[in-house]
């Protein structure tokens, strides 16, 4: 019942787009998709998460070994599309993605790579979603690490330490919006925190509203999804915690492998 109450996006007016065409080159373990995960490919776990957290359905992108995933991998619940120009970076299979989703949904952007991807963060995106808007999930960074790894180039990738300032809008001033706002389960204020222990890194999953989807397809190109949208435009993006989930981080190293524990 709580959940439903909290939902202001209807779930069945959001797709989810897991993107997982890679070839995990880096890790020299076969396509991501199939990383082992609790017993089963991980590319199940996180579609999982994304149709048990609220969205109505989830349109899964394969390229690399796309026949040898869709073979091992339990696939039934989600539409799948092969993007054959996989190799010509992550870029491809946004576009695809968005392309496969219904015009007129939002989209929930989701990484295979990430195994702590939870149906509570996605529930806290949609709960904390506003019209015209992007909703990014974020991620405390530990205090000894300097923050989450700076090597991947993923699309959707919002950036990182980039603030959005309070300013004033049609329905009133964003100061009081977002007053109100910071009382939901996650949500997260901005501020000019850059460089304090304990910030935020803004990560994935990502929601685009149906009304932006135009004109951050209109940016993406090669290993960039939506990075230069949102670098462009930090007043439209909200991010809101989900510290308490996971660590946000994705496995793209060996050194990163005990993330599937």
């Amino acid at each position: 019942m709580r959940n439903a109450e909290h939902l202001r996006v209807p779930a069945r007016t959001v797709t989810g787009v897991l993107l997982a065409a890679g070839a995990g080159t880096r890790l020299g373990l076969g396509p991501k998709a199939l990383l082992p995960y609790r017993g089963r490919p991980l590319v199940e776990s996180v579609g999982n998460a994304l149709l048990e957290g609220g969205c109505r359905e989830v349109v899964v992108v394969l390229g690399a070994g796309a026949s040898e995933v869709q073979a091992a991998a339990s696939l039934d619940r989600f539409r799948v599309v092969d993007n054959a120009e996989w190799q010509t970076g992550m870029g491809s299979s946004f576009l695809l993605g968005n392309h496969a989703a219904d015009p007129g949904s939002h989209l929930l952007i989701a990484l295979v790579d990430q195994p702590g991807l939870t149906p509570e963060t996605v529930r806290r995106l949609l709960a904390a979603h506003r019209p015209g808007r992007v909703t990014a999930a974020a991620y405390r960074r530990a205090p000894s690490d300097g923050g989450l790894p700076d090597t991947r180039s993923h699309e959707g990738d919002a950036g990182r330490g980039d603030c959005v300032e309070p300013k004033e809008t049609a329905g009133g001033n964003e100061n009081t919006q977002q007053e109100n706002r910071s009382r939901q389960p996650g949500f997260a204020r901005h501020g000019n925190n850059r460089g304090q222990a304990g910030q935020l890194q803004r990560g994935h999953p990502l929601l685009i509203d149906a009304s932006l989807r135009e004109a951050v397809c209109a940016t993406v190109t090669g290993d960039a999804g939506a990075r230069g949208f949102l670098r462009s435009h930090p007043d439209l993006v909200d991010e809101v915690d989900c510290s308490d989930q996971s660590s946000g981080e994705d496995v793209d190293t060996p050194d990163q492998l005990g993330l599937l524990q």
